[in-house]
């Protein structure tokens, strides 16, 4: 059944499936994703048009605490079941607002967005910003760090990862990825493509479309799962979405996933690409190296897209993007 598009068909929605729990979301300034939940009787249809009132105090690089109230708007067509949580929970996107004025607060990141793709639909340039980022990710099995008064650390570590081929594992098959060899091997090498599948498939089950998922280049777990390109607000909504499927759905296999740069010295770094609105692609690497400066790999930061993306070799082909024709990992011509 489809969840619907409008305050009306939500509240229908809520009733005709029996929804317990609402949970309202919405982004940081720093850029993570926050919520919190109501019983499904309290979103109405006047919800949507006044919102509901939290502590913006509380949110780091808001409000002071003599100005802490702040209204969250739900917007109807952002609206997905969680495919999570044990009680039937109906999760909505917010915009934030100033509760006196009811304006859109500026330091609220969607609200920054929205103001970028009207300012670019102002210029006549161009109608619509398509923006198609490709999130690479880590799934590691276990993650141990500390910082105290006398010692400082972090172990990282994967069933598949290339140190672990003399491990103690009773039995230990000997399946490891060796470094800069993960593109991309079948199982029993690829040892986490059905979480990969499972991801992509929950994706598409809350309305995300994805064009394809794969091992990636690290060992240790690195991953990929590519979404279909869309305009810079749905896109930013899809990524929080996909870091949030990606994470529980490790979780739930008694793994956990990072989007964090790779910090294996041997191993591929990670980087973010991004098609940007006039159709050039720009990366973040997430540490210099010595081709850095080379004329194929121009070191431009991408905005808006906190997610990774690994350097390919320069003579690796990637496909189109229908957005712009041409291919990421090429030159414009």
């Amino acid at each position: 059944m489809s969840i619907g598009k409008t305050p009306k068909e939500i509240v229908s929605f809520i009733a005709t499936e029996k929804v317990e729990v609402v949970d309202l979301r919405f982004m940081d300034f720093p850029g993570l994703w926050q919520h919190f939940s109501v019983p499904a009787r309290e979103l109405t249809e006047e919800v949507f048009e006044k919102g509901l009132g939290f502590d913006g105090s509380s949110i780091r690089g808001w409000q002071a605490i003599n100005e802490s109230d702040m209204l969250v708007k739900p917007v109807a067509d952002t609206a997905f079941v969680d495919p999570f949580l044990a009680a039937k929970t109906l999760a909505v996107i917010c915009n934030i607002c100033d509760p006196l004025t009811g304006e859109d607060y500026t330091r609220d990141p969607r609200n920054i967005a929205r103001k970028a793709e009207a300012f670019l639909k102002g210029t006549g340039l161009a109608d619509v910003p398509y923006f198609g980022p490709e999130c690479e990710f880590f799934i590691f099995d276990d993650i141990r760090y500390d910082q105290n008064e006398h010692e400082g650390y972090y172990h990282i570590d994967s069933v598949e990862g290339r140190w672990n081929t003399g491990r103690q594992e009773n039995p230990n098959l000997g399946y490891k990825i060796r470094y800069k060899e993960g593109y991309f091997p079948v199982p029993p090498n690829d040892t986490l493509q059905d979480i990969r599948s499972e991801m992509m498939l929950t994706l598409e089950s809350i309305d995300i479309p994805i064009e394809a998922q794969h091992h990636e280049v690290a060992t240790g777990g690195q991953c990929e799962i590519d979404m279909r390109f869309n305009n810079l607000v749905t896109m930013a909504d899809n990524v929080l979405k996909y870091k949030y499927v990606c994470k529980n759905t490790a979780k739930k296999h008694g793994k956990v996933v990072t989007f964090m740069p790779s910090r294996f010295s041997a191993t591929m770094e990670a980087a973010c690409t991004c098609t940007s609105p006039c159709g050039r692609a720009t990366r973040t690497f997430s540490r210099v190296t010595a081709t850095r400066g080379s004329p194929r790999w121009p070191s431009t930061q991408s905005a808006g897209c906190s997610s990774t993306r690994r350097r390919s070799s320069p003579s690796r082909p990637r496909r189109r993007t229908a957005s712009s024709g041409w291919s990421p990992g090429s030159r414009r011509p």
